[in-house]
């Protein structure tokens, strides 16, 4: 069978029976808009686009949704529930799912078998579980963490107070089954973008300034999402977690 075939069938195998063409066709038209602005806020500070990941924020999506998103190249998924990712995740092959929602410690170990990436480890305590589950689970293979941060010292965000991390930082790193590969935020939410852009500065300032002290950190900053991506880019965001740019509006799940 030649190679062409081949993948015409594999094509046709992941088509309208899993996923809605003309969906698919919504989704990668809103990504391209999407990564076009990413452009343009990289352009005009100088930096590359291709050092900006894309996490698209699958909260309350439909596999069958997410499944036309990664057939466009959407592979990338942000799911802000360890349960709710559960239940989607072998729906939904060909994806990499990352953590971008509160974990509670006696969801961590299933955190660990289903996430490629935990952004929202935010007290010492949980950094110290995940190193022990993925001593046990990950054979070896470190789990990539980020530390997040409420660099604006809001009641109503979760995180770790700038100056706890900096005490607390050289022991998270010590960890040995964790990839401690930078930091996470939460932009204020306001209705003007530029609004965000102290938090953004805030949290830049903070990574370079504990990266001096301690070079084991990584250099990832995760902030900013469909409202005040192009900001967070501007002030140094590798990572952007967007959900209703991409997806449309969807409905507001309780707590």
């Amino acid at each position: 069978m030649d190679a062409g075939h081949g993948s015409a069938e594999r094509a046709q195998d992941i088509a309208p029976a899993h996923f809605d063409p003309a969906d698919a066709l919504i989704i990668g038209a809103a990504r391209a808009g999407i990564l076009e602005r990413i452009a343009g806020a990289c352009g005009r500070v100088g930096r590359d686009p291709a050092g900006v990941q894309l996490v698209a924020v699958s909260k309350t999506v439909a596999p069958e949704r997410l499944r036309a998103a990664v057939s466009i190249g959407l592979d990338t998924l942000g799911e802000n529930r360890v349960q709710e990712a559960a239940a989607k995740i072998d729906e939904v092959p060909g994806a990499t799912w990352h953590l971008i929602g509160p974990l509670q410690s006696n969801k961590a170990r299933r955190a660990v078998e289903q996430f490629a990436m935990v952004q929202t480890v935010d007290t010492a305590e949980l950094a110290a579980r995940l190193d022990r589950l993925a001593l046990e689970l990950r054979s070896g293979s470190p789990l990539p963490v980020l530390l997040q941060v409420n660099v604006d010292n809001d009641l109503a965000k979760a995180g770790f107070d700038p100056s706890t991390l900096e005490v607390m930082l050289p022991a998270i790193l010590a960890h040995p089954n964790l990839d401690v590969r930078g930091l996470m935020t939460v932009g204020r939410l306001a209705g003007d973008a530029a609004l965000a852009r102290p938090t953004f500065v805030a949290l830049r300032r903070l990574s370079e300034r504990l990266r001096a002290k301690k070079g084991e950190l990584g250099a990832e900053l995760s902030m900013g999402m469909s409202d005040d991506f192009e900001v967070a880019i501007e002030e140094g965001a590798t990572i952007v977690r967007i959900g209703r740019a991409i997806f449309g509006t969807r409905p507001r799940v309780a707590d």
